[in-house]
């Protein structure tokens, strides 16, 4: 009934052994407001491939741009790459590709530039599209974007647990330090707003080299990430973040020896799919395709 009170029990979020899993590094159990979502279903495609970069860090362009495309061309059943682009953008689009520039693990440009070369190839002008994060707020395509391609790396993060593809729109808050209440609950709110609702087409969790640990603000450590050169793909941000904490604990399982919680708990995924409904949380409804490389693969 309009205006009931919707109650996500751990009873109820707890069935199966991977929605435990996920709700505790949620920090369940959580109460909440929103209607359920019935047996809506989503799909997120995992891509890697040991050739994606080398020990140093450096990244082939060539191996990512093949990883994407194999991705998309997985999420939208179609066999050219192209196609399925064309599926998500159209040429008269204006397009915002959402980066991430922290400086330890930024959006990497080869990721940028393969996703900016398909869009180019969908045949959207180079003066409708533009790569910006922390200028998106001036910036003139951002501004009268018709689409966007939300792209960052995922990592752990002080203030919300983790950084995934619901916090990097933050950056479109004039005062992001409003959000930072509550371990970053609310971040799902961001992406009602009218000139981002139902506007981003595709969603791209870069997971390369993600960070798995971390205290305090700004705290970075190379030996808290680790090479496992893969990318995930889809349409919904919760999604995608709720396969990436799963990552993320599977490595604290087996790098701390211990099923070691998140601190503060990444409570903001559950909340972005049960009180705003931007996307699905529950494993139970993510279809969740494999491709590539195998080995150490974790979830």
């Amino acid at each position: 009934m309009k205006g009931s009170r919707e109650v996500i029990t751990r009873r109820d979020f707890l069935k199966g052994t991977a929605c435990a899993t996920l709700a505790a590094a949620m920090g369940f159990p959580v109460e909440l407001e929103g209607e359920a979502k019935g047996s809506k279903r989503t799909r997120v495609i995992l891509v890697r491939d040991p050739d994606a970069m080398d020990k140093r860090g450096s990244i082939d362009v060539g191996v990512i741009q093949r990883m994407l495309d194999q991705a998309v061309s997985a999420l939208l059943n179609k066999e050219d790459p192209l196609e399925a682009w064309k599926l998500l953008i159209n040429p008269t689009d204006v397009v915002g590709i959402k980066s991430n520039v922290w400086g330890p693990l930024p959006t990497p440009t080869e990721v940028e530039q393969t996703i900016k070369r398909r869009i180019l190839n969908v045949g959207v002008p180079e003066g409708n599209m533009s790569i910006d994060d922390r200028g998106v707020l001036r910036n003139p395509i951002f501004r009268r974007a018709t689409a966007f391609v939300n792209a960052c790396t995922f990592r752990t993060h002080h203030w919300s647990g983790v950084g995934g593809c619901l916090k990097n729109y933050i950056t479109f808050v004039r005062f992001p330090f409003r959000y930072h209440g509550d371990s970053c609950a609310n971040l799902g709110a961001i992406w009602k707003f009218p000139n981002l609702k139902d506007k981003t087409r595709l969603n791209v969790l870069v997971v390369l080299r993600p960070l798995f640990h971390g205290i305090g603000p700004h705290h970075f450590s190379p030996r808290h990430t680790w090479d496992y050169k893969g990318i995930l793909v889809g349409t919904d941000p919760v999604a995608l973040d709720a396969v990436g904490l799963s990552l993320l604990r599977a490595k604290r399982l087996e790098y701390f020896g211990e099923d070691r919680a998140l601190s503060p708990p990444a409570k903001h995924i559950a909340i972005a799919d049960a009180k705003y409904n931007v996307g699905v949380s529950d494993p139970r409804r993510i279809e969740l395709l494999k491709l590539g490389w195998k080995n150490g693969i974790l979830i």
